[in-house]
């Protein structure tokens, strides 16, 4: 082997040996953390409710009867609590078969005691994720956030050739629509929804549609 050659082979094998120092040094790997199913349960969410009212954002809509600020308060506190629960006494899951493509609930307890119950919807054209949040054996705070596809979820590139269209299905693409439902003494009293969630008929109407599935989950879980 020739000085030319050498001094390219020893460059060659000092940059692979710099690379392999850097990744083992800064700890880079391409295996996933590991989780716990209960680390899993406690953060397979969204996080919310990190607003405060005299922060709202001039693009959010709110609506309100008359909730005080001491209650908005708790309310805050309580969601906290019950997200920083780490490990659950009992986790239960039921199938839900009122969307196009199904769905589930999953309720969370703990000694015993409902704390807050999930659900997902999905259909073709999106889906439907809202968390339900107990205080005091009422209703207090519940999310709710929707996601519109652009088209659905089987429109490919050859359908979109076939509709002579211009778009296919690309999640990128969905459109994210928040409500966040703040209850006092189990009723509906202050909402904020976010720009793209045209404000509601009434709250009284909002207080009557929550309600309705609140009731009919609840059934479902004992």
């Amino acid at each position: 082997m020739n000085n030319k050659l050498k001094i390219i082979f020893n460059c060659i094998v000092l940059t692979g040996m710099i690379i392999l120092f850097s990744r083992c040094k800064t700890g880079i790997h391409n295996e996933p953390e590991q989780q716990s199913d209960t680390t899993f349960i406690a953060t397979n969410r969204i996080p919310v409710d990190t607003i405060i009212p005299d922060e709202i954002l001039n693009n959010e809509i709110v609506q309100e009867n008359t909730i005080s600020p001491d209650l908005l308060k708790s309310i805050r506190a309580n969601f906290k609590r019950i997200n920083l629960i780490s490990s659950w006494t009992t986790v239960d899951t039921t199938e839900l078969y009122d969307s196009t493509e199904g769905g589930e609930a999953i309720y969370y307890y703990q000694n015993k005691k409902l704390e807050k119950f999930i659900t997902r919807h999905f259909g073709e054209m999106g889906q439907l994720l809202t968390e339900y949040y107990m205080m005091d054996g009422q209703l207090s705070f519940v999310y709710e956030n929707q996601t519109k596809y652009n088209r659905p979820i089987y429109y490919d590139a050859s359908e979109m050739r076939e509709n002579n269209d211009t778009e296919y299905f690309d999640a990128d693409k969905s459109v994210i629509i928040e409500t966040r439902n703040y209850f006092a003494e189990g009723k509906l009293t202050y909402q904020i929804r976010s720009q793209n969630n045209p404000a509601a008929v009434s709250l009284s109407e909002e207080n009557k549609r929550i309600q309705s599935k609140y009731k009919n989950l609840i059934k479902q879980s004992k």
